[in-house]
């Protein structure tokens, strides 16, 4: 049996899309078929809503995109202000992002492991497999323990996963965890210092969920720290009203895209007529037919008065293939270029003297 060491060895690296200039790529596809033409309408919608300075732009994150090697691009969004704020599953910005931002890795599996056949052997070195990459079971542990300590520091009351993601952020900052100091940059830390909002509707689902069970097992009766998903919603809905002009900029589906949807109706509910998200792009492989959440076409959405269908765009692409062309060409086309930084969570953040 191979040791860990021996096949920990390969890491995943991240794709940078400042370094490949796909405008043309793109472009040419505007002449194509299939999800080609899909795609250069997509990022054609993500530059338009990029330009249009009234519009904020949420992103929605769901599969396992940062353990696949799309962590740089969702840190470039954020650092060049191409995004105002970010939904996602826990396992990205805690497993995998905060994982990374610790100092850890995830690793490039061999053909026989990622076919799964090897799988029990994995179990033993305290090895975990997502399809074809692997991550250190032991660092992802560490993980969990530090949630829990960030945990045990707050002031033990309710709080929206917004704010324990600030924590978080502060966390890498306070320990030296960050490109300045020799560490690696993260989704958690660059949505820190831009001031951008993280919400996670789902948060314990996650290594942030084994944390906070720790900690409230170690509080029993005392009392401890709590995540409200309903000040997550409240939070959120104070954006869209905020800011009544949006665009969606989803990977894949699930919880992030309907929560981000549903921030329409619920401005609504609370006495505010928000206007439908006006751009909204998803990229997805769901399969329509089942009538699944994660499957439901942005057109289906406009019917709940939640997407607007004048600029909208279903690309139907594996994530790692889709998201780097249309987000290149955002950028290499300057879109973000005299775009205004909006840092959404100072308007979450009480007042002080």
């Amino acid at each position: 049996m191979p040791t860990k060491q021996e096949l920990l060895i390969n890491p995943i690296q991240h794709i940078d899309i400042k370094q490949h200039n796909v405008v043309a790529l793109v472009d040419a596809m505007e002449h194509m078929a299939y999800s080609s033409r899909d795609l250069n309408r997509a990022a054609s919608i993500y530059e338009r809503m990029l330009r249009d300075k009234d519009c904020g732009v949420i992103l929605c994150l769901a599969g396992s995109l940062i353990s696949a090697g799309l962590k740089q691009i969702f840190i470039d969004l954020i650092r060049n202000n191409m995004v105002d704020a970010v939904v996602s599953t826990g396992a990205n910005i805690v497993d995998q992002d905060f994982f990374e931002g610790l100092g850890y890795k995830h690793w490039i599996a061999d053909d026989i492991l990622k076919q799964g056949t090897e799988d029990g052997m994995l179990r033993e070195l305290m090895i975990d497999r997502i399809y074809d990459t692997l991550i250190d079971e032991e660092e992802l542990r560490i993980c969990d323990a530090t949630t829990e300590k960030i945990a045990d520091s707050l002031d033990p009351r309710p709080y929206s996963s917004r704010e324990f993601i600030r924590a978080m952020g502060a966390y890498l900052e306070a320990n030296g965890k960050t490109p300045a100091k020799g560490g690696v940059d993260s989704i958690v830390y660059a949505a820190y210092q831009k001031d951008v909002p993280i919400f996670c509707p789902a948060f314990s689902d996650c290594s942030a969920g084994f944390g906070l069970v720790a900690h409230q097992h170690k509080r029993q009766d005392k009392p401890k720290v709590s995540i409200d998903s309903a000040k997550d919603f409240y939070e959120i809905t104070q954006l869209k009203i905020a800011n009544p002009t949006t665009g969606l900029l989803m990977i894949g589906g699930g919880v992030p895209k309907n929560f981000a949807q549903d921030i329409v109706v619920a401005a609504d509910i609370l006495g505010t007529e928000a206007p439908m998200h006006k751009y909204a792009i998803q990229i997805t492989v769901a399969d329509v037919r089942d009538g699944a959440l994660s499957s439901s076409t942005l057109k289906e959405a406009s019917s709940w008065g939640k997407v607007d269908t004048t600029f909208e765009q279903m690309v139907y692409s594996e994530a790692t293939m889709a998201l780097p062309l249309i987000t290149g060409y955002a950028y290499h086309k300057n879109a973000h270029e005299e775009r205004p930084e909006r840092r959404w969570a100072r308007l979450l953040e009480p007042v002080t003297a």
